[in-house]
């Protein structure tokens, strides 16, 4: 659901620019005044295991894929702001290193995936879980809510390229809905799997060393395993924008040093892949880690784990 840099232009740019600086900024205070929140290492491990799942393509229907956008996941995982946070730094990479989404629209994306999908994601899951006691129920409130926070995030979009002018509102909502809609499936049983096999070792990363690498190694494994594999067939966004024809071709005014998550110095298309993915999980698991660290230290409050 990366919104290209040729799709929206104008205003829009500035807007959702302004609304991701303060939506993550609040983000950033609130996660310091959680007294249990998991280590540094817990933080910097999931950001990149949501790097490595969003690089899953998976295909739908029509000649349509879909990926994990993970924001529910990542807040389940985390507390709403650390998701918030974490999503934000997977976003940013993706456009920097890899030009997945560009530069004008870096606000919109962290609007639409971080702040909606896991901010707002976020917000009703764990409102959901104070209404609910059984363990059943939980789960059953995270996969609604990560199917919601796709489709809540799918609605987004087509707010700003309606706003835009790239489409008409009466047009793009029922295409881009529907197609997330049918994606939010994929999401709802990703984030399943991987909060049930990831979720009692974020817990006991609070106390326990060892239990912080696991959500490394699940990356580590889908990077090298699955993501040579994924779907090439265009995203739900891409689909309706080349049915609807607003899918314009520009040149980006910043390329990053692997485009297309293609390793440049190699004509392997597995090992190019799968380089790609390991740099990019070393860039968010690094950047994620140290602002962590620094997020706490310039607020002068410690973390509760190292």
């Amino acid at each position: 659901m990366h919104i290209p840099q040729s799709m929206l232009q104008g205003s829009i740019c500035q807007i959702t620019a302004a609304l991701s600086i303060f939506g993550v900024g609040a983000a950033g205070y609130a996660s310091t005044l959680n007294v249990k929140k998991p280590s540094a290492t817990s933080f910097g491990a999931v950001t990149a295991l949501i790097f490595a799942l969003q690089m899953l393509n998976f295909p739908i229907n029509e000649g349509t894929s879909g990926h994990l956008l993970g924001g529910v996941l990542a807040s389940a995982l985390l507390g709403t702001p650390l998701g918030i946070l974490a999503i934000t730094v997977v976003v940013a990479i993706q456009a920097l290193v890899f030009s997945d989404g560009g530069l004008t629209v870096l606000g919109a994306n962290i609007l639409n995936m971080a702040i909606i999908g896991a901010g707002l994601g976020g917000f009703i899951y764990e409102l959901g879980c104070k209404r609910v006691t059984t363990s059943f129920a939980r789960l059953t409130c995270l996969a609604l809510t990560a199917w919601c926070s796709v489709v809540l995030a799918s609605l987004t979009v087509s707010i700003q390229l309606a706003i835009d002018g790239q489409i008409a509102f009466a047009s793009v909502v029922p295409a881009m809905v529907g197609t997330h809609a049918i994606i939010g499936i994929g999401e709802t049983v990703i984030t399943l799997f991987c909060y049930h096999l990831l979720h009692a070792s974020i817990e006991g990363s609070m106390t326990q060393s060892p239990r912080r690498a696991v959500p490394v190694l699940a990356a580590s494994v889908v990077t090298l395993l699955l993501a040579p594999f994924a779907s090439v067939s265009p995203d739900g966004l891409e689909w309706v924008a080349e049915k609807y024809q607003f899918l314009h071709a520009g040149a980006p005014a910043f390329v990053g040093v692997m485009p297309d998550y293609v390793f440049p110095w190699t004509e392997h298309a597995y090992v190019s892949t799968w380089i790609a993915g390991a740099v990019g999980m070393f860039f968010c698991f690094s950047t994620a880690w140290i602002f962590f660290r620094l997020l706490n230290l310039l607020l002068k409050r410690t973390p509760s784990c190292a």
